[in-house]
């Protein structure tokens, strides 16, 4: 079985990230969603919370693959997380070309470190392209609408903690 290992902040899942997942079931038998933890960033949600609310969009989204996705947390070098959980490839996704620069960047200092994991690019959809969850938390937190670029659960959830 192939396993692919998909890295990531998810604070919070957009439609995006959503995107980049579903390619990835067309390619692999099984995706880990890995929420990167560091200690020195402080994420509008917890791990806890996006982890909740990945498998809410994987349920909502993907019922019939569900049983092929589970989510992990990890605080170290992607690969070495890759590694332990057993994938061998990593997922990345690509908007645009400044993506593809910093990707190429990343990927090669990967196979530097660990040549047995192969770094997989899949294109964001056309509609997806513009979307970071960077921009989604700052349109968010200025009360802004971002329905349009994450799944329904998240944007429930961007209102209820903003709105405290």
């Amino acid at each position: 079985m192939t396993i692919a290992f998909y890295p990531g902040s998810f604070d919070p899942m957009t439609n995006g990230h959503l995107d980049v997942l579903v390619q990835s079931l067309n390619v692999v038998e099984k995706v880990i969603v890995a929420i990167g933890v560091h200690p020195g960033k402080t994420p509008l949600f917890s791990y806890d919370e996006r982890a909740a609310l990945i498998a809410a969009v994987i349920t909502e989204s993907l019922p019939e693959r569900a049983e092929d996705v589970s989510v992990v947390s990890f605080d170290r070098l992607a690969v070495d997380a890759a590694r332990q959980n057993g994938a061998r490839l990593l997922i990345r996704g690509l908007r645009d070309g400044t993506d593809l620069d910093y990707e190429m960047q990343m990927a090669g200092m990967n196979h530097q470190m660990a040549p047995d994991l192969q770094t997989v690019f899949l294109p964001a959809g056309t509609a997806s392209r513009p979307i970071t969850a960077t921009l989604v938390r700052q349109i968010a937190s200025m009360g802004g609408d971002v329905s349009a670029f994450v799944p329904p659960v998240v944007f429930q959830a961007l209102k209820s903690k903003l709105s405290r």
